[in-house]
């Protein structure tokens, strides 16, 4: 395959030539024609600028010779990635209109999550970012999105998306202004807030530009141009071939160990559909002690999933139950059965000294403190989690097995005492109703520092 160049009309375009294509695609007669079908049109600057100018509703798309060089990538380079895009667009763009219109955002907000993920429910990032919009496991936690070694909701198309336009409509109210609420998606809110104080106090993306990181400079330039490349795909002759769409689908629900690949074989269905609907369903099953878990079944399956209840929910809940267990016992950074403490790092403590300590692995205690080497310093705090019959040494000082919102009533207040590691946002997330200003102006706090132990008013009791 390569790129030759033909002058044709006064003007440049690119052809791809390509040997053994599939001439059936979109009614090819022939070879020739296949040709044809590859050639990419050298579409001028002022023309992507009038269609974009077009394109912009509430979120700007301003024009930029950086936004053009994505869109040449886009439509040029890598035309693949934007034809799968575009494929599975189908399936995911109408789960997010659907939220998108619940929270009153703007529906061309739905182009984000090609920047973050290319439409790939799956995706992990090497900083552990995971889903459709790609939350790191912490802001994961924030919004409520369950994540453990069976099931990670992160990867689940509707409670990724309801997390992430409440993250957006939250960074637009802040930011008041589209294009640094996406920067701010992207690099977290205090590198913005950093950026605009460089800057002079400057207000607008543009403007701060220079000082914001590398990857933030390229992600809002990038949101236009696959916005761009997706409404005018066609003109750049990218077809779509094969539009991936969605499976109708109903819920059953389940409150046992379930190995869905077996529930899939007995209602002779492909495994695939299961998946597709089901991502966050890390292990195919669904793990002993689970709750009312809505799972998603292809629509002509349920009546028969009803009427054979008691004979389907029993087989599956044997096949590969021990070796799973047995596995995620074992599996490196697994929590499975154990109990978290925290260790302060002295000095001469090194990680296979810490590991013999609580009896567990160097790679354990590297994946539960997302530590990329061996180097820690004194006085850092590690997360280690150990098996219940273990003696705690007299450095590991125990905490709770996971945030939970917990309050108790005082003098006619509901009063929650602060936690190792909680900050004004974590717990404003953990009750409904609750702001960072309205606990400032409960507390006569006059900043945001709090400390463990810390009694905080968050509303009168119940």
């Amino acid at each position: 395959m390569g790129f030759k160049k033909v002058l044709l009309g006064g003007g440049w375009i690119f052809c791809v030539a390509i040997v053994n294509i599939n001439c059936h695609a979109r009614n090819l007669d022939s070879p020739e024609d296949s040709i044809l079908y590859e050639f990419i049109p050298d579409v001028t600057y002022e023309v992507i600028e009038s269609r974009l100018s077009i394109l912009e509703n509430e979120v700007p798309l301003n024009f930029t010779p950086k936004v053009k060089g994505f869109i040449d990538y886009f439509t040029i380079r890598n035309r693949d990635y934007t034809r799968r895009a575009a494929e599975n667009a189908y399936f995911y763009f109408p789960i997010f209109e659907k939220y998108l219109k619940k929270h009153n955002l703007p529906e061309e907000l739905k182009y984000l999550s090609i920047i973050e993920s290319g439409l790939n429910p799956r995706a992990i990032s090497r900083a552990g970012a995971a889903g459709l919009w790609q939350f790191v496991p912490s802001t994961g936690r924030m919004f409520k999105l369950h994540q453990d070694w069976y099931i990670d909701e992160r990867l689940d198309p509707y409670e990724a998306t309801e997390a992430a336009c409440i993250y957006l409509k939250e960074l637009y109210t802040y930011f008041d202004d589209w294009e640094l609420a996406l920067a701010a998606y992207n690099s977290g809110p205090g590198r913005v807030r950093t950026a605009i104080r460089r800057s002079g106090y400057k207000k607008k993306f543009w403007e701060i530009y220079r000082y914001l990181p590398r990857e933030t400079r390229s992600y809002v330039p990038q949101y236009v141009a696959i916005l761009y490349a997706l409404n005018h795909a066609e003109e750049h002759n990218m077809f779509i071939e094969e539009p991936n769409f969605q499976v109708s689908y109903d819920t059953v629900h389940v409150s046992q160990y379930f190995h869905i690949p077996t529930l899939a074989d007995q209602l002779n269905v492909c495994m695939d559909d299961f998946v597709k609907l089901n991502p966050q369903i890390m292990r195919d099953a669904l793990p002993e002690g689970v709750k009312d878990f809505a799972l998603k079944v292809p629509v002509e399956t349920r009546e028969r999933i009803i009427t054979e209840r008691l004979f389907l929910y029993d087989t599956a809940g044997k096949v590969g139950k021990k070796e799973l267990e047995y596995q995620s016992r074992n599996s490196v950074g697994s929590t499975f059965g154990r109990d978290r403490i925290v260790h302060r790092v002295r000095s001469g403590d090194v990680l296979g000294k810490i590991a013999m300590q609580y009896r567990v692995r160097v790679s354990d205690i590297r994946k539960w403190n997302r530590l990329s080497g061996n180097l820690i310093r004194v006085g850092q705090r590690l997360n280690i989690w150990v098996l219940p019959n273990y003696h705690k040494g007299l450095t590991a000082q125990p905490i709770a097995k996971t945030v939970q919102p917990h309050s108790v009533n005082l003098n006619g207040k509901k009063v929650h005492y602060v936690q190792q590691g909680d900050t004004l946002w974590d717990i404003s997330r953990l009750y409904e109703g609750l702001t960072i200003d309205k606990i400032k102006q409960l507390n006569n706090l006059k900043n945001s520092s709090i400390k463990p132990g810390q009694p905080l008013v968050i509303g009168e009791a119940d």
